[in-house]
C-alpha cells in the first residue's frame, strides 16, 4: 500500500498546469535537525517536497520548469558515496533520482550554484515558499542577484516571485483514492493502539506506560513513528489541551485522556479517547462524557459535500452548551450563551482541523469572506471536548478536574462522510466492556 510513481507524476503535472507560462518552481527538502551534540532527530522529509516527489533524503532541491527542452522535472541531491553510505545508509544519487523517482534530469547538490541560476534565467516568474527557510531564502536571492549582475550582457532575471504554498496546498487538500487507503489503514492501526491502551490501563500505572502501549502497537503494525507527541493526561492533566509530560501515576476514580495517532508512509492519524482509569465511569464523568459524545455525533452528521467547514463546529457548540445548561454548569438561555460564547470557558477550541501529510494539514478554511465548502476527498478531525478546570470555583466541586475529548478522523465522501477511526470504542458501555475484559 504505497503512493505510485504515476501518482507523484500526476501531482507534478497538476501543479505545473496551475503555473503561469515561462515560470519555474523551486522546492527545497527539509533540513536535518540536531537532537544533542552529534545526534540527530530522525529525519522526516518536508511534506510538500514529499507530496511532489516521494523522495525522502535530506540535502535535495526539486525544480519544476515547464517547457524545458531537456525535461521539466529536475532534482538536485547528494551523490552516491560508499564511505558515507557505510555509516548512514544508501543514497539514491542523481541516477536513482531519475530511475526510481521519475526525475527527467538530476545533478549533484554540490553543483546547484552552477546549474540552478541557468534554469532560473529567462523565466518570468519564480514559484517559491518564501519565509520557511531563512538560509534557503538567502540562497534563492543570491542566485537571482547573480543573474541581475549580468543584465548588461543580456541575462534576464525573473520579474516576479509567487508564493508556492497556496497552489501545492490546494492540491493536497483533496485526497486521492490511494491517499484515502493509506489514511484508512493509519486509522485502523491507531484504533488498535487505543484499544491496547484501554486494556492495559489500571490505577497505579503511569501515563508514560500507556504511551508505551500505543507506540508498541504502532511500530508492530508497520507505523514506526507517531504523527505527533502522544498526550496521555490523567485526572487534572486532561484539562491541559497539549499536555506532554506523561509522567503522572494514574489514580483510581479518575479519567485519562489519550490523544495519539500513528504516521503511516507520511500520512497522519489523529484520535482521542477518554476513559476511566479503573474501567468504570462515575456519575459525573458519564454525564459530561455523554454530552461530548452527542456533540461529536452532531458534528459528524453535518459533514457532507456542500456544507461549509464551520457547520460541524456550530453543531458541536449547540449540543455542548445545551448539555452544560442541563447539568447546571452554565446558566441562561442557550441562544444567548452561544452568542456570548459562554461555552468557551469549558470548550475553548474548534471542533477539528484538516488531516493528511501533516497532522494539522494544509488548506484554507475560508475562501474570501466565506467558510470553505466541503468536498469529497477532504479529511478532517472531529474533536469536541469539555474541560472543567480543577480551579474553577464557579461550578460544584464534583465537576472540577474532569477533562474529556473524543476525536475521530472523518473523510468527506460523495454522499456524506466516513469515519476512518471507528475501530476504537467510544460508547460508555463499549469502553467499560473492553476494559473489564
Amino acid at each position: 500500500m504505497t503512493i505510485s510513481k504515476a501518482e507523484f507524476a500526476r501531482r507534478r503535472k497538476n501543479l505545473m498546469a496551475l503555473m503561469e507560462p515561462n515560470s519555474i518552481a523551486i522546492i527545497p527538502s527539509a533540513p536535518e535537525q540536531m537532537r544533542s551534540r552529534d545526534t540527530e532527530h530522525p529525519y522526516r522529509q518536508d511534506s510538500d517536497f514529499y507530496y511532489l516527489s516521494g523522495f525522502t533524503e535530506p540535502q535535495a532541491v526539486l525544480v519544476l520548469a515547464p517547457g524545458r527542452r531537456h525535461g521539466q522535472y529536475v532534482m538536485f541531491c547528494r551523490e552516491r558515496d560508499p564511505a558515507m553510505e557505510l555509516w548512514h545508509g544508501n543514497r539514491a544519487g542523481p541516477e536513482g533520482a531519475c530511475a526510481d523517482f521519475g526525475a527527467d534530469d538530476a545533478f549533484p547538490i554540490g553543483d546547484i550554484d552552477d546549474i540552478l541560476p541557468g534554469l532560473i534565467e529567462g523565466r518570468e516568474r519564480v514559484y517559491y515558499s518564501m519565509g520557511r527557510s531563512a538560509d534557503f531564502d538567502r540562497q534563492i536571492m543570491s542566485w537571482v542577484n547573480s543573474i541581475r549582475s549580468k543584465e548588461s550582457t543580456g541575462a534576464v532575471p525573473p520579474g516576479e516571485f509567487t508564493d508556492l504554498n497556496h497552489f501545492v496546498h490546494e492540491l493536497r487538500l483533496v485526497k486521492s483514492a490511494a491517499e484515502q487507503r493509506l489514511m484508512r489503514r493509519a486509522g485502523e492501526i491507531t484504533a488498535r493502539g487505543h484499544k491496547r491502551a484501554m486494556a492495559h490501563c489500571a490505577p497505579g500505572r503511569y501515563e508514560y506506560q500507556l504511551e508505551a502501549e500505543l507506540l508498541h502497537e504502532f511500530g508492530a503494525s508497520g507505523a514506526r513513528y507517531p504523527a505527533y507527541p502522544c498526550i496521555v493526561g490523567s485526572g487534572p492533566n486532561a484539562c491541559t489541551l497539549h499536555y506532554l509530560e506523561n509522567s503522572r501515576a494514574m489514580r483510581d476514580g479518575e479519567l485519562v485522556l489519550v490523544d495519539a495517532g500513528c504516521e503511516l508512509q507520511y500520512y497522519a492519524s489523529d484520535v482521542t479517547r477518554t476513559f476511566p482509569v479503573n474501567g468504570r465511569f462515575s456519575q459525573e464523568q458519564r454525564a459530561l462524557y455523554e454530552v461530548v459524545l452527542a456533540a461529536q455525533a452532531a458534528a459528524i452528521a453535518a459533514i457532507r459535500p456542500g456544507n461549509n467547514w464551520n457547520q460541524p463546529h456550530d453543531a458541536s457548540v449547540r449540543v455542548i452548551t445545551e448539555g452544560l445548561v442541563e447539568l447546571g454548569l452554565l446558566k441562561g438561555r442557550v441562544d444567548g450563551l452561544i452568542k456570548r460564547e459562554a461555552y468557551r470557558g469549558f470548550y475553548m477550541h474548534r471542533v477539528g482541523h484538516w488531516l493528511g501529510l501533516d497532522v494539522h494539514d494544509v488548506g484554507d478554511y475560508r475562501v474570501g469572506d466565506s467558510w470553505r465548502q466541503l468536498e469529497a476527498g477532504m479529511v478532517m478531525t472531529v474533536e469536541p471536548g469539555i474541560y472543567v478546570s480543577p480551579h474553577n470555583r464557579r461550578v460544584a466541586r464534583k465537576w472540577r478536574g474532569i477533562g474529556i475529548r473524543i476525536e475521530d478522523d472523518v473523510l468527506v465522501t460523495a454522499d456524506g462522510c466516513e469515519v476512518l477511526t471507528d475501530g476504537v470504542p467510544k460508547a460508555v458501555a463499549a469502553i467499560e466492556a473492553l476494559m473489564a475484559g
